[in-house]
């Protein structure tokens, strides 16, 4: 009886003070949606800043809106222009990519593209002129405000640009030379010691630090003298502000201190930089009142960093004004690996990181290639996060983004012969499960209208307007017999109507947003998957159930013993149980239902 008088009560609260009426600083991060989007690939409000004020042919400015791997003319325009339909597609989070100033074309001769996607940074105080100004992030900053939306910038900590050179490898990448066989320390040719009294990276202070004054360790890094001051602040433009060791290959030792596909790898050990990056971030804060980061390549940086730079963040954020700063970092794999992942939460001290186990997870039992326990398996493992993530519940979860591909075209992959109607039904039931499964929704843009890809990186990185790329135009959409030949911002695709009901049915139940996850039954095949999310303060408890498999599921779930009956949410629910802890459900294929346990 108290359980369902605090059910009534919690549901009446609801009714009154709906979410989205509530302050926005108030949200906790696990009561968001986000939606995620490269501004360059969304929508061009001013054309006028397609060259970004840059004079001559692509090669110097990088606008060419016929490649795949160049600026298509998206901005923070365009942004602020379509909030309308981010927000009415239930989204209560912008995520973007980097919007700070690139270099503009980047690469070896026939290997050229563009600083578009944002991960080129050479100057991370201003806002790169292909998107606009300072002055128009802002006026985005403070229209996703005045509609309660949370705005979440992407940083980059690891790397800046490629401007730094090596004179040993002038035409081709430099393997990396490991601290073992080029020590910091070592005879010079006059028989010299060079760094004489360095003590290693491993003691991070300034006194240490000073004594490091020859870079030529293992490379002698040349800069050229063009870009001699291009990098913003200008302490970033020093040699000794980085690795200088050669390329990563994404292992061992080499994985935070190789330069990142010749990216120039910052010496994030140095206290310097450590300073440098608490300054430059915490600034944007100050500046605009930002209410999050998500953080690139994080496990590419030595987690002492982490260690000092997120508290920063957060008594930056809580001295603006901002209590629920939200900070999660990439923790890129492709498996169910969730230790990866909760070491940088446990040890590295990050509040969050992306979900890519979750990822993983419903590609596979969407997809059937295996069966629901796999989520049982993730969730099981979610006492190993840091408590900051509380119990996985901050954690962002994801089914496709600008890296890994779109999740339509996982479902392709693994099921070739499947006709379009049942792609859609794998690609709608994928996004039901982040919805109710505990962690932050987070959309990448484009996927709420079909988008599919060609694969990743820039295979999965179509603009929302009318492209001229070759690759993309003969892509075929899902959920609908557009193309893109057009602008692609329907609120009637049936994808954007299912993320729009989840998103609201999110915002209207404590529960799926906030709830304690229970899983309540699942399967070594392809077929039932159950589980609760209750929420201890209200009492509220939602009942969701699946169907991952191509036939009927006539089956029982259990329950909690109280549970007399539900309501439904979306699907068809038993208006009572069979026995006490017991309900029978029926669920058609590649179905579910979300249910309001009485």
């Amino acid at each position: 009886m108290m359980r369902r008088l605090l059910l009534a009560a919690a549901l009446a609260a609801t009714a009154v003070t709906p979410l989205s009426a509530q302050s926005f600083r108030d949200r906790l991060p696990e009561d968001e949606v986000i939606y995620f989007v490269l501004p360059d690939r969304f929508a061009n409000g001013d054309p006028q800043n397609d060259t970004g004020g840059i004079k001559g042919d692509r090669m110097k400015h990088g606008f060419d809106p016929t490649h795949k791997g160049f600026y298509q003319g998206g901005d923070l325009k365009g942004l602020t222009d379509r909030l309308d339909y981010i927000q009415s597609l239930g989204m209560t989070a912008i995520w973007f990519a980097p919007i700070f100033k690139n270099k503009p074309v980047q690469g070896g001769v026939g290997q050229e593209s563009a600083g578009y996607h944002g991960y080129w940074v050479t100057d991370f105080t201003s806002v790169d002129p292909h998107f606009g100004t300072n002055g128009e992030f802002k006026a985005f900053v403070d229209a996703a405000h005045a509609r309660g939306m949370k705005v979440y910038m992407d940083i980059i900590t690891n790397h800046t640009a490629d401007v730094i050179q090596y004179k040993e490898c002038p035409t081709s990448a430099c393997a990396y030379r490991s601290r073992a066989d080029f020590p910091y320390s070592r005879r010079a040719a006059d028989g010299a010691d060079i760094n004489k009294g360095f003590e290693g990276d491993r003691v991070r202070t300034a006194d240490n630090f000073a004594k490091l004054t020859d870079m030529n360790f293992a490379y002698t890094p040349v800069v050229p003298k063009a870009e001699a001051n291009v990098k913003v602040p200008a302490w970033l433009n020093d040699v000794r502000y980085y690795h200088n060791r050669g390329d990563t290959t994404f292992r061992g030792e080499n994985s935070t201190m190789g330069d990142f596909v010749g990216l120039d790898d910052l010496y994030t050990e140095n206290p310097r930089v450590v300073d440098g990056f608490i300054e430059i971030y915490g600034s944007w804060i100050n500046k605009f009142g930002i209410d999050g980061f998500r953080i690139d390549t994080a496990k590419h940086v030595n987690p002492e960093f982490w260690q000092k730079f997120a508290p920063a963040m957060l008594d930056r954020a809580k001295a603006r004004g901002i209590p629920n700063f939200h900070i999660f970092g990439e923790v890129a794999n492709e498996g169910v690996n969730v230790h990866e992942q909760a070491y940088y939460t446990r040890v590295a001290g990050l509040p969050s990181v992306l979900d890519f186990a979750f990822r993983r997870a419903a590609i596979e039992a969407v997809g059937g290639r295996l069966g629901t326990e796999v989520f049982n398996q993730l969730t099981d493992a979610d006492t190993l996060y840091a408590e900051t993530t509380n119990g996985g519940k901050r954690l962002p979860t994801f089914l496709g983004n600008h890296d890994n591909g779109r999740f339509a075209r996982e479902m392709r992959m693994v099921k070739p012969q499947a006709g379009d109607a049942e792609i859609l039904k794998r690609v709608q039931l994928g996004h039901a499960l982040m919805f109710t499964m505990r962690g932050v929704p987070t959309i990448y843009s484009g996927d709420e209208q079909g988008f599919a890809g060609d694969g990743n990186d820039q295979d999965a990185r179509e603009t929302l307007f009318a492209s001229k790329v070759a690759v993309y135009l003969d892509n075929k959409l899902v959920g609908t017999q557009s193309d893109h030949r057009r602008d692609n911002f329907s609120q009637s695709h049936p994808i954007y109507s299912t993320i729009a009901k989840l998103a609201d049915l999110r915002v209207k139940h404590s529960a799926l947003r906030r709830g304690t996850q229970i899983i309540r039954n699942y399967s070594d095949e392809p077929g039932l998957l159950a589980f609760s999310r209750i929420d201890a303060e209200s009492g509220q408890e939602i009942l969701a159930v699946f169907n991952t498999s191509t036939e009927p599921l006539k089956t029982n779930v259990e329950v909690e013993m109280t549970a007399t009956g539900f309501d439904a949410l979306i699907g068809k629910c038993p208006a009572t149980t069979r026995a006490a802890g017991s309900a029978a459900f029926e669920i058609a294929p590649l179905d579910y239902a979300i249910c309001l346990v009485k």
